[in-house]
């Protein structure tokens, strides 16, 4: 009895210990479940605002949403080119928050709407001064603590409405500025039109900010609400005190308000909503998307949605530098475009009438499509179709709308900014990635025209931007000769620029089964050629009799004067993605093309010339990561059979030129364009030639990389044997199966293939 007593109770000890064990691997796997939820529902952790925020990135650290229209920011800075966007990490001033900012551009605009709170009496504007110690800057949210008054303030937004919460830590009188006529950029010529601000009642302001900058005829209507009743000390016209009125109007109109009700220590809330069509539609705006007061849940809601749209790509590796870097340049790449429409779908097209947009078709803006074309936008073809698919439509309605497919187009108006007609490459790109939806008569239609030189329909245009869009350039390049560059500025980056845009023309042409334009644009995408000097090696400017432009300095620049656009011969000879083998062969072998790349990146980076360009930044020799133009120069070196050199470099670019800090973004920023750059090479490949759907493989960061797509397949990336020292690619293989070139189609993706890309420490000619 005593033997089976032991051996029940051994039974009954060990089921118990099965029992716990069993209990222990559920919890164990339960925690590990959990882990995994909380490593995603934590990547914003990753995210730093303030990242590209100093040097010469260009960001901004306030709150916005995703491709949101209103960015609710500090600005710390008004003119010059640190100033673009209004903030800039060095300042220790802030002017106010206000409402519409660019994200890294090299021209500043926007700005609009302007609120500073502040306490006590004033002769002057106020200024808020800090310390960076009392500044957060987070996913979704900003808040700051002023030096100078017993202020805080803190930021969150929707889409189209920004919510204030500012605390008064004193008892002293409670106030707050509102600056409908507050400018970015004034010394560079951006100016008011016309002010309106109207007050409804005590609680509630509503108004016009009609500005000519950048963009050349720009509306901001607004909607305010306070949760404080408030009363008006004062209102300034044209640096004139106003008499008291319901509505006041002129060129430059601000406010101050007090708010005698509100205690110490309570917050003041408030709520400015925007509209590019009128009062109404910012009413509404704030309506529909923000009819409470929650702050705190904007903010969450804020993040949620932040957080949703990071897991486009997951990344796996034990770097949690490189993990702010990647989800933060991942951040970057998803601010612009900016809708913009109201709620209910009307917005301002091109032509500045008042459209109606459809469920399928939205409105955007803030198009920077000579930076974006490169990087920002086929990220996008893999991570967002469908908002890849919006973006080509939208470009093409703004051509029925305005005539002309925009460069640059900001607040409903065209900039003509930079070089040619760069939403040729978004929309071969598009087409040749097979994004449905797509007309592709209508994008050949817009395409010819923007590649003709037709004077005549601009000619009776008062706006001279938009004279920009049928320019001098056009006329050489539909003969077929080289642009004189004794005739007219940027010639060699224009000619170089539309030799690949008509290469584009081309591939559209293609996509319509029209052969014979497929023929000519073939023909006019080899004009590149008229540059290439062959006793030095370069890409030089030639006058109208065919002679060289004399003397010649490969590293001289002068920004907006000569022959390259914010470049030098160094930067802008490789300028052909479709057609390297062209260009290989114009030095005469793979062997002398790569010893030119060489000299390149070896040697001596000063830039010559009393006016160089300051874009021309992140130099490696006298390569420049900082400017779009040499964004794809590293693989050519593939290209051309020496592919451990492109790893060698991407490694060498990843590592020094983004970094977690203010001033890791080493050039500007140019809405998302150096961020997608990023994103793209760290998970492993680059495509050299938007237009063609194929990638390149370079020099992955990550052990694994995994995006989930839409037709619910994950495109998986696994990096073997990867460390900082193993940086060269030794066997690359599709599905198992050993691949002998490193590179891949975009139908790959597609298919949901997995890439296995084995790494080692020496290099190895694939």
């Amino acid at each position: 009895m005593y033997k089976s007593k032991r051996v029940k109770e051994t039974f009954n000890v060990s089921i118990m210990l099965v029992l716990i064990l069993v209990a222990f691997v559920m919890f164990s796997c339960k925690r590990d479940e959990h882990q995994q939820e909380v490593a995603q529902a934590n990547l914003l952790q990753y995210v730093d605002p303030f990242i590209g925020t100093g040097f010469h990135g260009h960001t901004f650290p306030g709150p916005v949403r995703p491709h949101g229209m209103l960015q609710l920011s500090p600005d710390t800075k008004l003119n010059g080119w640190d100033a673009s966007s209004g903030y800039h990490y060095a300042d220790s001033t802030i002017y106010g928050f206000s409402h519409t900012h660019l994200s890294g551009t090299g021209i500043g605009d926007m700005g609009d709407v302007l609120l500073l709170p502040f306490t006590g009496e004033t002769k002057d504007k106020p200024i808020a001064t800090f310390n960076k110690t009392d500044e957060v800057a987070k996913v979704g949210y900003y808040a700051v603590n002023f030096n100078n008054y017993p202020v805080q303030a803190e930021l969150a937004t929707t889409d189209r409405v920004g919510i204030h919460r500012y605390r008064y830590s004193s008892n002293d009188e409670k106030r707050l500025l509102l600056d409908i006529g507050h400018i970015l950029q004034r010394t560079w010529g951006h100016s008011n039109v016309y002010n309106e601000l109207e007050i409804i009642d005590n609680k509630t302001i509503r108004g016009l900010k009609h500005s000519k900058g950048w963009a050349n005829d720009h509306k901001v209507y607004f909607y305010a609400q306070f949760s404080s009743p408030f009363t008006l000390d004062q209102a300034v016209v044209d640096q004139e005190i106003a008499p008291e009125a319901d509505t006041y109007n002129g060129k430059n109109v601000y406010a101050y308000l007090s708010f005698a009700e509100l205690k110490k220590d309570e917050t003041l809330q408030i709520k400015v909503s925007i509209s590019p069509v009128d009062t109404k539609g910012a009413q509404l705006n704030m309506e529909t998307e923000l009819p409470d007061w929650d702050f705190d849940k904007v903010r969450k809601d804020s993040e949620a949605v932040w957080n949703n749209a990071l897991q486009a790509i997951k990344v796996s590796t034990e770097n949690a530098a490189n993990l702010k870097v990647f989800y933060t340049a991942l951040y970057h790449s998803m601010i612009a475009p900016m809708i913009y429409q109201d709620v209910d779908g009307r917005y301002r097209g091109m032509d500045h009438k008042i459209h109606q947009a459809s469920s399928d078709a939205p409105n955007y803006t803030v198009y920077s499509l000579w930076d974006t074309f490169r990087a920002l936008h086929p990220l996008m073809t893999i991570i967002d179709e469908q908002r890849s698919t919006e973006w080509v439509n939208n470009l093409l309605l703004k051509y029925q709308q305005g005539d002309f497919l925009p460069m640059w187009p900001l607040a409903s108006n065209y900039t003509a900014t930079m070089v040619g007609y760069p939403a040729v490459a978004n929309i071969a790109d598009a087409l040749a990635k097979d994004l449905p939806g797509i007309d592709k008569a209508l994008a050949l239609e817009a395409a010819l025209n923007s590649a003709s030189y037709k004077p005549w329909l601009v000619e009776n245009t008062t706006n001279e931007r938009k004279k920009g869009l049928m320019p001098l350039y056009n006329k050489y390049v539909n003969e077929n000769k080289l642009i004189p560059a004794d005739k007219i500025i940027k010639s060699v980056s224009f000619g170089l620029e539309m030799a690949y845009y008509d290469w584009c023309i081309a591939e559209i042409a293609r996509q319509n089964n029209n052969d014979s334009l497929v023929s000519v644009f073939k023909e006019r995408a080899k004009n590149y050629i008229h540059y290439f000097d062959k006793e030095t090696g370069f890409m030089r400017g030639k006058n109208e009799d065919g002679s060289w432009v004399s003397p010649f300095n490969p590293k001289y620049s002068s920004h907006e004067r000569a022959a390259y656009v914010e470049g030098n011969a160094w930067q802008w000879t490789w300028f052909v993605p479709h057609d390297v083998k062209g260009l290989i062969d114009l030095y005469g072998s793979k062997e002398v093309f790569s010893q030119k790349l060489d000299t390149l990146f070896t040697t001596s980076s000063e830039i010559e010339g009393e006016d160089a360009s300051s874009d021309i930044t992140g130099l490696i020799g006298q390569y420049a990561h900082g400017n779009e133009p040499s964004h794809h120069i590293a693989y050519f070196y593939s290209q051309a059979g020496q592919p451990w050199k492109t790893q060698r470099l991407v490694d060498q670019i990843l590592k020094e030129f983004y970094t977690p800090t203010p001033e890791g973004i080493i050039g500007n920023e140019d809405c998302g364009q150096m961020s997608a750059w990023y994103v793209l090479n760290a998970m492993g490949f680059y495509q050299v030639t938007p237009g063609n759907p194929e990638y390149t493989i370079g020099r992955p960061l990550f052990d694994k990389v995994e995006i989930p797509l839409k037709s619910g397949k994950t495109f998986t990336i696994i990096a073997e044997n990867n460390s900082p020292d193993n940086k060269y690619v030794q066997t690359f293989y599709i599905n198992d199966i050993k691949q002998e070139a490193l590179v891949f189609k975009h139908d790959a993706i597609k298919a949901g293939s997995t890439l296995k890309i084995v790494m080692g420490n020496q290099p190895k000619n694939n």
